[in-house]
């Protein structure tokens, strides 16, 4: 855990979700988040800019960024670095700050909570069913088009229009969405990978932002025991062939040796019987 203790958030790559063993044994559904790279690019100072916070650079593309947010890497001597996400956090002191620093992610700890933000995954135009999980119309009785159909969208003379709000078809997806006070399962502090407990909104690769979360620690948690980074990757490797060549194995038909092969001559009779019982 660093002593940056104004620290606030990082900018990060959703990897995927798996499953994680706690050290009480508990199984829990977790998001990998992927936080290497963030730098800081910026730092906004109290009498200048008339707030405190300091703007986090991400590995990204870097043609996404805006004419001054280019000026920003230039004005930190990271112009070269390929940082193509940059978002500001609040701090309190500004002065454990440097331009050009890496921030890790060891920053958190587990069994501590974390708000995760990211843009939802786009569903294109969707209808009510889909949208808001109407039930739809009959499918009796004539309803030969109305199977998910809204229905009535109105009150009768009064109110005589339509309230604001209303569930209907539109545009689905692509929001931003937070998913707040998320446990902290395991951090991998060697390869900057955060452990979330639950889903992350958005896909695979996706940008997400982690900042700490409102609740306190998680009383006597045991985080999960993995020491995979003590492994070296080579090992890893050799070990996985290891078990890929032993599940070939495993799989493959048992041949029949020669010496348990059954005769098939062994039992016939002599050749000269057969052609005497011919001539019978």
């Amino acid at each position: 855990m660093s002593n940056l203790a104004s620290f606030t958030g990082m900018i990060g790559r959703k990897s995927g979700m798996m499953t994680l063993y706690d050290g009480s044994g508990r199984a829990r559904g977790v998001t990998v988040i992927e936080l290497s790279g963030n730098r800081v690019t910026q730092i906004r100072d109290l009498d200048r800019d008339g707030y405190e916070a300091v703007q986090i650079g991400a590995p990204g593309r870097k043609k996404n960024l805006s004419k001054p947010e280019r000026g920003h890497l230039r004005a930190a001597d990271l112009e070269r670095e390929a940082l193509g996400e940059l978002q500001e956090f609040r701090v309190t002191e500004t002065n454990e700050f440097e331009l050009g620093q890496v921030i890790k992610a060891d920053q958190f700890a587990p069994g501590t909570y974390v708000n995760v933000t990211g843009t939802s995954k786009g569903r294109g135009f969707a209808g009510v069913v889909r949208r808001w999980n109407f039930r739809g119309g009959p499918k009796t009785h004539g309803q030969s088009d109305r199977h998910r159909a809204p229905g009535s969208i109105g009150a009768g003379t009064t109110p005589g229009r339509v309230w604001k709000g209303q569930k209907m078809g539109g545009h689905m997806g692509a929001r931003q969405r937070t998913g707040l006070n998320q446990l902290v399962v395991y951090v991998d502090s060697a390869r900057d990978l955060l452990f979330v407990e639950g889903a992350v909104a958005g896909p695979r690769n996706g940008f997400v932002t982690v900042t700490p979360g409102q609740k306190p620690p998680l009383a006597d948690y045991e985080p999960p025991s993995l020491g995979l980074s003590e492994i070296p990757q080579n090992d890893v490797e050799e070990l996985m062939s290891d078990t890929l060549a032993q599940e070939k194995d495993d799989d493959a038909p048992v041949d029949v040796m020669d010496d348990e092969t059954p005769d098939e001559t062994e039992d016939a009779p002599p050749e000269s019987e057969i052609k005497n019982e011919a001539d019978v």
